[in-house]
């Protein structure tokens, strides 16, 4: 027979170790499995993001082109509208913006975006324009901004007081330029 005389009074760990081994087990399998999920959740966050992405992207390649003078008679169904519109510069608004020749004789004003601006962009009287943009509704706190900002005269803000709404152009290609060097693209 074998003598188990050493081994008495010892604790039997064997159950102990076995039942520990069995929760290690279980608790990495755990964080496994909410790894996998975070993981999970991520690419569904990422597919999703790529979606919106393009369909922005798909949207601001469809602009609708509107006649200038269809926004000028009633500009009101237009606001907030991204649009597409041409026309012949009639005349300037200080460093802001310009108006456009309308087919009634009022002109419609467009004003600079503020990407615009910083890049320079320009036309002259006399060209001929594509304008894409936003209708947007005329506020006093638009011309106080722009005042402050120097981009109109005290002159041109009594003149664009008329205006009771404006396209906020993204982009401006010049088509014919009756003013000189300006013929080409501006914008983005």
């Amino acid at each position: 027979m074998s003598d188990n005389a050493s081994r008495r009074g010892a604790v039997d760990m064997g159950m102990l170790l076995m039942i520990m081994a069995f929760l290690v087990i279980g608790g990495f399998m755990f964080w496994l499995n909410s790894q996998a999920a975070a993981e999970r959740q991520a690419q569904i966050d990422a597919a999703a993001a790529l979606a919106a992405a393009e369909e922005a992207e798909n949207a601001a390649a469809t602009v609708e082109t509107v006649a200038i003078g269809d926004i000028e008679i009633d500009p009101g169904p237009f606001v907030g509208t991204k649009l597409r519109s041409e026309g012949a510069v009639a005349s300037m608004l200080g460093s802001q913006g310009f108006w456009l020749a309308t087919p009634s004789g009022n002109p419609f004003l467009v004003a600079w975006s503020e990407e615009l601006l910083a890049e320079g962009a320009s036309v002259a009287m006399g060209d001929t324009i594509a304008v894409e943009g936003t209708v947007t509704e005329m506020q006093e706190l638009t011309l106080v901004q722009w005042s402050t900002a120097q981009t109109i005269s005290e002159t041109d803000r009594i003149v664009a007081e008329f205006a009771t709404h404006y396209i906020a152009a993204d982009r401006v290609d010049v088509m014919t330029g009756q003013g000189g060097e300006n013929e080409g693209s501006e914008g983005n």
